[in-house]
């Protein structure tokens, strides 16, 4: 393949070990070549700007800025981005999150070189690449009754360790009106305690302690 048609991509990861191997493992396919890295959301709009990349891979939990904030901004401004998610994280939120920004594909960093290199290619070339175990759990949030913004606000305060009284003060709301968002918020994610909401938020990605 010659070098104008050879595939630019733009690495996105907080841990330069990550990084490394990426470069790696890209640079030994002769239809690719990594021409930028970053290591936090806003380093990756202004590496975007600057090389305007064919496919970016983004890590999704960064330091500064994170992924889903990253990819909103350069898709916002750049119409033809084409960005894929690679992280560790596969919370159906996470997945949801970061498809919904504006990602077209979702990759768990324990992928096979292949499965990676294949998705690079998908995505360069306009194709979406969601694996079957990342669409199943995609599928599963999408059926999910969704939480509202002042529900989300309670069950982080919850995996704060607080109590109903000082999650009350601190949203300025009754005690009461703090149960009744509890109740709801265990009726939706299909639990019956704060511990199991805490657990389930954490495991889906709603919440992160």
């Amino acid at each position: 393949m010659s070098q104008s048609t050879t595939i630019r991509v733009l690495i996105v990861d907080d841990h330069a070990i990550v990084r490394k191997g990426l470069v790696t493992i890209i640079n030994r396919d002769p239809e690719m070549t990594v021409i930028a890295q970053a290591e936090d959301g806003q380093q990756a709009i202004d590496a975007f700007r600057e090389y305007q990349p064919d496919v970016t891979l983004m890590d999704l939990r960064m330091p500064k800025m994170g992924g889903v904030e990253a990819i909103m901004a350069i898709c916002a401004e750049f119409k033809q981005a084409r960005i894929a998610v690679l992280t560790t994280y596969d919370g159906d939120e996470d997945i949801y999150r970061g498809l919904q920004a504006g990602a077209q594909g979702y990759l768990l960093k324990d992928s096979k070189l292949g499965e990676l290199l294949n998705a690079i290619r998908a995505i360069h070339s306009g194709q979406k690449y969601i694996p079957p175990e990342v669409g199943a759990k995609l599928l599963q949030r999408i059926s999910n009754p969704e939480l509202s913004e002042r529900e989300l606000e309670v069950l982080r305060l919850m995996a704060q360790g607080m109590g109903n009284q000082e999650i009350g003060t601190a949203l300025i709301i009754g005690e009461s009106t703090v149960k009744s968002h509890i109740n709801r918020i265990l009726s939706k994610l299909g639990v019956s305690d704060r511990t199991q909401a805490v657990i389930t938020a954490v495991k889906r990605g709603i919440v992160s302690l």
